[in-house]
């Protein structure tokens, strides 16, 4: 197979499978699709998504990823961090669940996917060392905190405020544990024990999929979920009345802002193609960009309506024409205060509460459609910024996963092979109602553990995915939304990791600083996630040009067995008074000539009486026309004071660039010697 080929199609790599390949990859498919199927629809709900959007996802992006990419090994599809921050661009935009949520979802994946493959086919895979990892670790800690408390409203059932503030927000659900829908809370505690349970003492066993089965056959049995549908007029509380009629007219109002929007993009695209003046364009855009205001204006008035109305908590009278809805804490005596009813949705139909647990619900079955999402080009640009930073989380995390297990495998990893493979499943994924998706460690290491020679286990595992989405979709609607919030849960844990913060500070301080801030950072810009990855990335690289401006320069001594050693550091004696050795460890560009010329005159101004000073000069691996300039200023400003510049152990590359800009004209070639030993020697016989 000529490279070509192996760049286009590199699954072909794979084959000849022998028959024990193949019953070895078919085995660790299935495993791996165990797993993957309820762990799909948590994410799928971490991500702000129905639940069966996971199933999509964990559909043609895994087949894709691993056709694609370089890694045999590697089980992309939906994760944790890359869910969370898919919500945080997100949430903003639209409510959570709504059309147009998912319709700026499947956009977002197809920006990531974008983006990943442009990087892969210009074999750009380096810029991911922009996020460092001491960036990672912060940015990692942090984001698996916020992934377990933000499931924490759905362990206790009761509601959760979206704002800009998460810690608020979790604030916000704390002080309503008195409110906790108990049957919920132990329905995703007794989840969460099993799981643990099995996990250390059934450890082969597919925890995630026996918790989720067993859940959902008890939520069936028991009746967990509870739904009553109601007229608006069934309301009895005028203060909720009030509410109500104030959100069905801000829907009949944002339903007329669509349909003015709807008639000047038409009329904007008529007047495109019929190319009308530049007035008339002008106009159409500014009447479309105020139509989107009031718009999205109204569309937060009414989402902040119907969280005040989810907030309500009602008990129900029933009466021989329906029953009718009080709010609790002035209902009637003969209330039914068993049951307490919470808004869900509110629609032509009436009102639909819940007064028991959330379940999953009805998944339509059958495959996903091709399509494409109906957005424009302002939702474009309010994602990009979002979809750089998952685009290179995304793949810092699959690449990480991928080098790990084959460091194990002995096989050989090309991260901008794996770019084009991440970009195209994210692609692919769009085209199939997808959010972005990435490698996934966990699933991953089951592959691995499982036996897989080749991606096709990741096919098997896809492949079991599109029979779930045709036959079996009908058995997970009473899966309790508690269950999949102990999914999320438990799988996070493993992402929490104090001791490499810790370590990244007894390594080195700027790491540890790095690491801190970006942790910090993070969580204080929750929800918005891709603000507290930035500000790590930029203090990690405005700390890296500081030690690029400031790098080690020392003066040398000797010590007694005539190794040179720094002479403040060591506490050595000067080497001569004449004579006055100084070493620079760092590239001489323009970020440090500064330094570099207040180190070489304060030598000369520690030791009036000397008569040269040389520049050891082997650890400069890099000079510019900064430093070439600062070099000649330097030895002219020296020599007019009697002290003459010399050079050793310039590298060839630092030399040429030296010999271009004709530096012999103020160093001739007799102050220039290719070791120390020889300059220190020639210049104590000169000088003494």
């Amino acid at each position: 197979m000529t490279s070509g080929t192996r760049a286009w199609l590199p699954f072909l790599g794979w084959f000849p499978l022998s028959g024990i390949q193949v019953r070895a990859d078919l085995l660790a498919g299935l495993t791996v699709a165990l797993i993957l199927i309820p762990q799909s629809m948590a994410y799928a709900q971490l991500a702000g998504m129905p639940s069966y959007y996971g199933l999509y996802a964990a559909f043609l992006p895994v087949m894709v990823g691993a056709l694609w990419g370089s890694s045999r090994q590697l089980s992309t599809g939906p994760v944790a961090i890359v869910a969370l921050l898919s919500a945080s661009a997100l949430a903003p935009l639209a409510a959570s669940g709504s059309e147009q949520y998912i319709a700026l979802a499947i956009l977002l994946a197809l920006m990531v996917g974008v983006i990943q493959l442009a990087l892969g086919l210009f074999r750009l895979g380096a810029i991911v060392n922009l996020l460092s990892h001491p960036v990672i670790i912060g940015f990692t800690n942090a984001a698996a905190i916020i992934i377990a408390l933000s499931q924490l409203n759905k362990l206790l059932g009761v509601p959760m405020s979206r704002s800009d503030n998460f810690l608020n927000d979790i604030h916000g659900v704390l002080l309503q544990v008195g409110d906790s829908h108990w049957p919920t809370l132990a329905m995703g505690l007794g989840a969460l024990a099993l799981m643990l349970l099995m996990k250390r003492f059934l450890p082969r066993w597919p925890n995630v999929l026996v918790a989720v089965a067993l859940a959902t056959v008890l939520s069936w049995q028991l009746g967990f979920e509870r739904l009553l549908t109601v007229r608006p007029e069934a309301v009895r509380d005028p203060v909720v009345q009030a509410l109500l009629a104030e959100y069905q007219a801000g829907q009949q109002r944002i339903a007329v802002a669509d349909k003015q929007l709807a008639a000047l993009r038409e009329a904007a695209r008529r007047a495109e193609g019929a190319t009308a003046s530049r007035a008339r364009l002008a106009e159409l855009s500014y009447q479309l960009e105020l139509a989107e205001v009031h718009r999205d204006d109204a569309v937060r008035e009414n989402q902040a309506r119907f969280k005040s109305l989810a907030q309500q908590r009602f008990v129900a009278v029933d009466t021989p024409t329906g029953p009718l809805l009080y709010a609790e804490a002035s209902a009637p005596a003969q209330a039914d205060r068993d049951t307490v009813w919470r808004l869900k949705k509110l629609d032509e139909k009436g009102l639909r509460l819940s007064g028991g647990g959330e379940v999953v619900g009805a998944i339509p079955p059958g495959l996903p459609s091709l399509s494409v999402p109906k957005v424009g080009w302002s939702d474009f640009t309010a994602l990009l910024s979002a979809a750089l930073v998952i685009s290179l989380v995304a793949f810092m995390e699959a690449i990480s996963i991928a080098k790990a297990m084959a460091a194990k495998t002995r096989a050989r990893i090309d991260p901008n092979q794996e770019l084009v493979g991440q970009g195209l499943a994210n692609m692919v994924g769009a085209a199939s109602q997808s959010f972005p998706v990435s490698g996934s460690f966990s699933r991953s290491a089951v592959n691995l553990n499982a036996g897989a020679v080749t991606g096709l286990s990741s096919v098997f595992a896809g492949l079991l995915v599109l029979l779930t989405l045709l036959f079996l979709t009908s058995l997970l609607y009473h899966l309790p939304q508690a269950v999949l919030a102990a999914v999320i849960m438990l799988a996070v844990v493993g992402l929490i990791n104090p001791g490499a913060m810790r370590h990244a500070w007894h390594t080195h301080r700027h790491d540890g600083l790095a690491a801190s801030i970006t942790f910090v950072a993070t969580l204080a810009f929750a929800p918005h996630l891709d603000m507290g990855i930035l500000s790590g990335a930029v203090v990690a690289i405005a700390l890296f040009l500081h030690r690029r401006m400031r790098p080690r320069g020392e003066i040398l001594g000797q010590h007694p067995d005539g190794v040179l050693g720094g002479l403040d550091t060591h506490g050595l004696e000067p080497i001569s008074r004449n004579v006055v050795p100084v070493r620079f460890d760092g590239e001489l560009t323009f970020v440090n000539v500064s330094y570099f010329e207040d180190m070489m005159l304060e030598a000369g101004r520690r030791f009036p009486e000397a008569r040269a000073i040389l520049l050891i000069g082997s650890s400069i691996n890099e000079i510019d026309v900064s430093g070439e300039e600062k070099l000649v200023e330097i030895a002219r400003r020296l020599e007019q004071g009697g002290v003459k510049l010399y050079l050793s152990g310039l590298k060839k590359q630092v030399l040429e660039v030296l010999e271009r800009a004709d530096i012999h004209k103020t160093l001739p070639p007799e102050r220039i010697f290719r070791s120390k030993e020889q300059a220190l020697k020639t210049l104590l016989e000169q000088y003494g």
